[in-house]
């Protein structure tokens, strides 16, 4: 089971957080203030830290400072209302691992936390610590494998087709924007990128997974919004 602290001074949104994460699995702790949350860092030693930059007695950007100088490496995502271009590339120079903007959707920042993890060996997807199998229509997906098969038949997919089936699934039915799902899977970081990458990519799974490519009943196409998979 991998710990999680979250640092928040807004209770009702730590409240949320942390509902939303034990609910995934994982043992959460939380922080209120900029020192309480940098001792807990050290004392408790978490996978994962969620940070809010906003706090009282030390923001997040101190934080960061004091634990990226103190030689701790734990991954931090950090939680911020300030959007603008200054502020993320501030926080990434004091150490930062990733960032959301608020207002933040649950699965977004789940994704987060997920990929976060996977990077530094902490991975879960859920208590056990280990990723469940995944079924849809006849389709059956092991992450730990990283292997599909259809009605029992192996289906070849490449490496980025695997990891766009994957951040659909663990949205679990949720929308997807292309934007999100070019941050989850091509580490893209510009909001005004203009890509075909992911409807390709998306073309290419509904040709191997679905029964009518052209009428698909399980990776779906919400009009201006995104993608989603239904079960």
């Amino acid at each position: 089971m991998s710990r999680i602290l979250i640092v928040e001074d807004n209770a009702d949104l730590a409240f949320g957080l942390r509902a939303a994460l034990e609910f995934e699995g994982y043992d959460v702790d939380v922080a209120e203030d900029g020192p309480t949350g940098l001792e807990l860092t050290r004392k408790s030693r978490p996978e994962l830290v969620v940070l809010d930059l906003m706090l009282p007695r030390m923001d997040g950007y101190e934080v960061l400072r004091h634990l990226r100088r103190g030689g701790e490496h734990t991954p931090v995502l950090v939680l911020t209302a300030r959007g603008e271009e200054p502020d993320v590339v501030l926080a990434f120079d004091c150490g930062a691992d990733d960032y959301v903007t608020k207002p933040f959707s649950t699965a977004e920042l789940l994704a987060r936390v997920r990929a976060l993890l996977r990077r530094s060996g902490g991975d879960t997807d859920g208590a056990d610590g280990k990723d469940r199998m995944y079924r849809f229509g006849d389709v059956e997906v092991d992450p730990a494998s990283r292997t599909v098969a259809r009605s029992g038949e192996p289906v070849d997919l490449t490496p980025k087709e695997f990891d766009l089936l994957m951040a659909l699934l663990r949205r679990r039915g949720a929308v997807a924007t292309r934007f999100e799902l070019l941050k989850d899977v091509w580490r893209y970081q510009n909001a005004d990128v203009l890509t075909r990458t992911v409807d390709v990519h998306i073309a290419e799974l509904r040709r191997k997974l679905e029964d009518d490519p052209s009428n698909p009943r399980h990776i779906l196409t919400v009009r201006k919004a995104g993608y989603r998979l239904a079960g």
